[in-house]
């Protein structure tokens, strides 16, 4: 602390507190390239397979509705010719 009243009395408060600041930058870059930087290159990374990974899902997804889809419509035409055969055994017992 006396250190710091010594450079204070010397060279003044407002360059004590640039290169105080001048410090506090260089500590945050240094900490925002070595620490941050390679854990974001790893998220993106990382976000890139989920992506992925949703977007086969969502194909699979299309594919698995159509697939039900075209089983609701043979489900609908076998009750409409089944319906119609029992039309045409009804009219044959009538007559």
């Amino acid at each position: 602390m006396d250190k710091i009243a010594q450079l204070i009395a010397e060279f003044g408060f407002p360059v004590v507190l640039a290169l105080g600041m001048g410090y506090f930058i260089f500590f945050v870059w240094k900490f925002v390239t070595l620490a941050l930087k390679p854990a974001l290159g790893k998220s993106y990374k990382e976000l890139i397979r989920l992506l992925d990974q949703i977007r086969m899902l969502d194909n699979d997804l299309i594919r698995l509705q159509q697939k039900v889809n075209t089983v609701l419509e043979y489900k609908e035409r076998q009750e409409i010719i089944q319906d119609a055969e029992e039309k045409k055994t009804l009219k044959k017992r009538k007559k």
